[in-house]
């Protein structure tokens, strides 16, 4: 496509040489322009899908995919209804869970708002976004009046393994003197931290039996089931085998979409948007190798001049100073693909780094729900950010390269 002596005439245009270093230090900005664009671009959508998968896992970690509730009332006779969904195809587990809130005091003052979760000990185990991230304490004394807390709640009530943790419910005792609230007391047997700061300073786990006297729940009942399947972003189909593996019973199905919908659905809003914003960088950076490259060409009109009267034709013309723009376009994508690879695979390590030297928080764990700073690059999407850029690239060299062939050699002549 490209002969010997149109990449030898590219490849010297390429070189700055004395009297042209304006013309070279246009092109190396636009070149430095697109590899910042492509690297923002491939890093910023990498962030966003870790983000999103790390939130994925942490939701499903702890709530489970499917959440099977109970229609103003507890599901009867749990232990038969878990076995009937855990033989649905695509189930992994069921597990049984009695669920309230409670307001959470410590033996050294201070009560916050919480949310009491009944399990049994093997479904607290099943769950390995907490039972392995436990920082204090063991998952063998769960049991009797034993409990697990996550690390906010420890912080928040200064209770460490083995203190006694005091819940109030609101529904209360009534009286001849009035209604007394329901007071239960027990004994702190591990401590948890997810990384998610919403579960740390909210959630505590005890025993099945145990939640069911507290909340005053027959022992064959539980408030929900969670199912945990085995494609969480294909269980459209396990939802609708649900009712009739439970034929008669009045539930309540709530899969993870619905229940953190609102949540997801701006995500993929804000990652959208901010591939539309940040592809405008790698648009501005094309422009830069129009402006550029129409200086080249105006700088280099007499040796065009020359080539033409030497019987080079508009066509070999046209494509000398497209190689010349598109070397310009794939070296800055290339570079910006490398750097934004490179970033992407240390990119906690950089945020640590930037935290130590500026003394800053970088993501307060508070307000973005993670202790660490997740990327996961999605090859298919880094592939469609350098595809766009070479295309941009490109489409900016067709101009510059299509004055160059029109260029007139008579009329360049006439004038030197």
């Amino acid at each position: 496509m490209f002969s010997a002596f149109e990449r030898r005439v590219a490849y010297r245009y390429l070189r700055a040489r004395k009297g042209e270093r304006f013309v070279s230090i246009i092109a190396i900005f636009s070149l430095i322009g697109i590899a910042l664009g492509v690297a923002t671009l491939i890093i910023v959508m990498s962030v966003m899908n870790g983000f999103r998968q790390e939130l994925l896992a942490q939701i499903l970690g702890l709530n489970g995919d499917i959440g099977v509730y109970g229609a103003g009332h507890p599901i009867p006779r749990y232990e038969a209804t878990s076995r009937r969904l855990a033989k649905i195809p695509g189930v992994v587990a069921a597990v049984p869970i009695v669920q309230g809130e409670v307001l959470l005091t410590g033996p050294h003052g201070g009560a916050i708002g919480g949310v009491a979760r009944g399990i049994r000990r093997s479904g607290f185990k099943a769950l390995d976004t907490v039972s392995n991230h436990i920082i204090a304490g063991s998952l063998n004394s769960f049991k009797g009046d034993t409990v697990a807390i996550g690390s906010g709640i420890a912080a928040q009530l200064s209770i460490s393994v083995g203190d006694r943790i005091t819940l109030i419910l609101p529904q209360g005792d009534v009286t001849i003197v009035g209604t007394i609230p329901r007071i239960e007391s027990f004994t702190v047997g591990a401590i948890f931290r997810t990384g998610m700061e919403q579960y740390d300073s909210s959630f505590m786990f005890l025993p099945l039996r145990a939640a069911q006297t507290l909340f005053r729940i027959p022992y064959d009942e539980t408030t929900q089931i969670q199912l945990f399947v085995k494609n969480p972003d294909h269980d459209t189909a396990i939802k609708r085998e649900i009712p009739s593996a439970i034929p008669g019973m009045p539930v309540n199905i709530v899969d993870w979409r619905d229940s953190n919908n609102a949540f997801f659905t701006a995500v993929n809003v804000e990652r959208n948007v901010m591939f539309l914003i940040l592809t405008l960088i790698i648009v501005v950076a094309a422009f830069n190798v129009i402006s550029s490259m129409i200086m080249m060409v105006k700088d280099k009109a007499g040796d065009i001049a020359i080539l033409r009267t030497m019987g080079a034709s508009a066509g070999a013309v046209m494509r000398i100073f497209f190689m010349v723009g598109a070397s310009v376009g794939l070296l800055g994508t290339a570079a910006g693909f490398v750097l934004g690879v490179v970033f992407c695979a240390y990119i906690e390590q950089i945020r640590q780094a930037i935290q130590h030297a500026f003394h800053l928080q970088l993501f307060n764990p508070t307000v973005y729900y993670l202790e660490s700073l997740p990327a996961k690059l999605e090859w298919s999407e880094v592939i469609e950010v350098v595809s766009l850029a070479i295309l941009l690239s490109f489409l900016a060299t067709l101009y510059p390269s299509w004055r160059a062939a029109r260029t007139d050699p008579v009329e360049v002549l006439r004038h030197e």
